[in-house]
């Protein structure tokens, strides 16, 4: 069995903390509000594998209203779903996503990046060991929308899950 999901995540910049995308803290950028770190990256994705695979969304696994996720690494959420998915007998084949920010200029840190989302994903890798093939692209708002604005950050995460 094959499915497909799809994930979203946007968050507006606020005055403190530290932004953080696909669990790499990126100096001298606003960050993201949010309960936990407000990685719309990590968010994203996790929301991209739980759809397809029946498990409840990220809201309710890891509620806003729970303090115990105030401030959570969401590279971690991230982890704990990549398990839940593996342990529901789902593996993942590929994440792909997008970035849509003004601000700050991401190039530099997509391989980083990469590199976390993949280590977060490891546990749900296909049973044969291959890996799992993630590509994360940084897109511009071009000056339209809440993007352009630099109010925030939107990300989408489409997710090949196989169930064997």
């Amino acid at each position: 069995m094959i499915r497909v999901g799809l994930g979203y995540d946007v968050h507006p910049f606020g005055d403190d903390g530290l932004l953080v995308m696909g669990g790499v803290e990126i100096p001298d950028a606003p960050a993201l509000v949010g309960h936990s770190d407000a990685d719309v990256v990590a968010h994203a994705v996790a929301d991209s594998l739980l759809g397809p695979t029946g498990l409840p969304d990220l809201g309710e696994l890891f509620p806003a209203s729970d303090p115990a996720y105030a401030g959570a690494s969401s590279i971690g959420l991230l982890a704990d779903v990549a398990q839940r998915v593996a342990a529901a007998g789902w593996w993942i084949g590929n994440v792909d996503v997008a970035i849509a920010a003004e601000q700050p200029r991401l190039g530099p840190h997509v391989a980083a990046m990469v590199a976390n989302v993949t280590e977060a994903l490891r546990p749900a890798r296909e049973p044969m060991g291959s890996g799992i093939h993630v590509a994360i692209r940084p897109k511009r708002g071009e000056g339209v929308g809440f993007v352009g604005r630099r109010e925030g950050i939107a990300c989408w995460a489409v997710a090949l899950l196989e169930k064997g």
